[in-house]
């Protein structure tokens, strides 16, 4: 098997919300979206995205455990602190909940965290590190 990974599939309770918060208020665009149903989000040239309704999801994948902080992170790397501290912005004014305000980290980096309306969070990071950079 080849190691890559092509779709990241979350869960969530309102198709729409999520939509109004990524497209709408991050500006992101959407690769597909079924209303009700599923919004795909094309992360990079072989990654999708996929926000799936948690009814449709419950059919095919079986219950879906609710509440508390999911346990997984998403990143999204930047090159300077700067950067950081504007999609941090950013996401606040797109109604985000910053979980953790941006600071140096002890592993040599600075970042800080969001939460999208279903509580996934999103590190927003500088990594100065070979493999931060490795993904700029």
């Amino acid at each position: 098997m080849e190691q890559r990974i092509s779709f990241i599939t979350l869960v969530v309770a309102d198709v729409e919300a999520s939509r109004r918060f990524y497209a709408d208020g991050l500006g992101w665009e959407p690769e597909m979206h079924v209303a009700g149903e599923v919004l795909m989000l094309r992360m990079g040239e072989r990654l999708i995205l996929s926000l799936w309704d948690r009814m449709a999801a419950e059919h095919e994948i079986g219950p879906v455990v609710t509440g508390g902080t999911p346990p997984v992170t998403l990143a999204h790397n930047l090159p300077d602190e700067e950067a950081v501290d504007a999609v941090l912005a950013e996401a606040r004014a797109a109604g985000a909940e910053i979980v953790a305000e941006p600071r140096r980290r002890e592993w040599g980096g600075y970042s800080g965290y969001f939460a999208d309306p279903d509580g996934y969070r999103w590190e927003i990071a500088c990594n100065p590190g070979p493999i931060g950079q490795s993904v700029l």
